[in-house]
């Protein structure tokens, strides 16, 4: 590599240091709306991958100006995905109930009852 920065993050907070940002976050709303229509619109398996790209790279941003590090806050996502989905297996080896006969209902009901578990707001 030669020193072109690779995350997002550095890449968001370096462009704002120029000025090539966004007067205010309305803006960048627009661009995560604005990707998500054009990840719709993928026909291919190679557009579709860069548009996802692209999505993953707005939303850094715009966690950016939420003040957010988006790597934590995607890393504290996926453990509490994975301690909910635990919760569902575990609740479906108590119930003696293979997981994969169990309906979209009751694992989203199962899914509820572990983020109530983990924060009785349900967040």
């Amino acid at each position: 590599m030669t020193g072109v920065q690779t995350c997002a993050l550095p890449i968001s907070r370096r462009v704002k240091r120029v000025g090539f940002d966004w007067p205010s976050i309305a803006g960048v709303v627009d661009k995560v709306q604005e990707e998500f229509a054009e990840l719709q619109a993928a026909e291919s398996a190679a557009e579709r991958s860069a548009e996802v790209g692209d999505v993953l790279f707005a939303v850094a941003n715009w966690a950016r100006w939420l003040e957010i590090d988006p790597e934590t806050a995607l890393r504290e996502a996926n453990a509490r995905f994975a301690r909910r989905f635990h919760y569902i297996e575990k609740a479906a080896l108590q119930r003696g109930v293979a997981l994969q006969t169990l309906g979209p209902e009751e694992m989203d009901r199962l899914w509820e009852e572990a983020k109530a578990k983990e924060d009785p707001k349900g967040r």
